[in-house]
């Protein structure tokens, strides 16, 4: 028998699940808006991808703490 404590686990790492997923479509989303500016805009390319490495690492961190909550839970 599956006790409420169980099933708040199961939630919670459904949860963070969801945000590891959230995460990838994010980073995904913003390279590929990088990469339309710099196509729009090529002589700006080295200012827009260094603010692109910072957003995806920042996109990043959020997956890397939902994965230590999913191990925590």
């Amino acid at each position: 028998m599956i006790t409420e404590i169980e099933v708040a686990r199961l939630i919670a790492k459904s949860i963070c699940t969801i945000t590891m997923g959230g995460s990838g479509i994010g980073e995904g989303y913003l390279i590929g808006k990088a990469l339309e500016a710099i196509g729009r805009n090529p002589e700006m390319e080295g200012s827009i991808f260094s603010k692109m490495i910072i957003g995806v690492a920042m996109a990043e961190s959020t997956a890397i703490y939902a994965l230590v909550a999913f191990f925590i839970i």
